[in-house]
């Protein structure tokens, strides 16, 4: 199997979690909405989990990513349905790009850095898993608990939640 069908199952697998957990954030209705002060305001998560599958194109276009030059920012939304688009966008043209990418591309290379100083340089198949995959996981989680917090359903996703009994 080449590589690019196993990271395109995983993703095929989360993704579309991730689509319903951003479907009940309540965007317009409380946007700046946060469960602590040290916490991120809901729709500032929100947003960045809708733009996390814009890096499957990032790590598949480019060798490196440099916080010091100017990048690619989020994309301005202002409801649920805005949002929940824009998320799709960024996994559509992803998955298209994962679909055609070689052994050799997702093997080579790719270093996330800010100028001189080197955060990582891992293959690309790494950075798909844990950059991408394990980051998404990570971000639809709290979203989880701040739907919880809010008194919204929470969707199942390795089980049952106990709003919703089945997967």
């Amino acid at each position: 199997m080449s590589l690019n069908k196993s990271i395109l199952a995983e993703l095929k697998q989360e993704m579309p979690h991730t689509r319903t957990t951003l479907s009940r954030v309540p965007f317009a209705e409380k946007p700046t909405w946060k469960p602590h002060d040290k916490s991120m305001e809901i729709g500032k998560l929100a947003k960045h989990l809708a733009h996390i599958p814009s890096w499957v194109t990032l790590t598949l276009t480019t060798d490196v990513l440099d916080f010091s030059k100017p990048n690619d920012a989020t994309r301005d939304v202002k409801t649920t349905d805005e949002l929940v688009q824009y998320f799709d966008e960024n996994l559509a043209q992803g998955l298209e790009l994962l679909s055609n990418a070689t052994d050799e591309l997702l093997l080579g290379d790719w270093t996330m850095r800010n100028g001189e100083t080197i955060y990582f340089t891992m293959p690309r198949i790494a950075v798909l898993r844990s950059f991408v995959i394990s980051h998404n996981i990570h971000h639809r989680a709290q979203l989880g608990v701040y739907l919880r917090l809010l008194d919204l359903p929470v969707p199942a996703i390795y089980g049952p939640s106990a709003d919703e009994g089945s997967m």
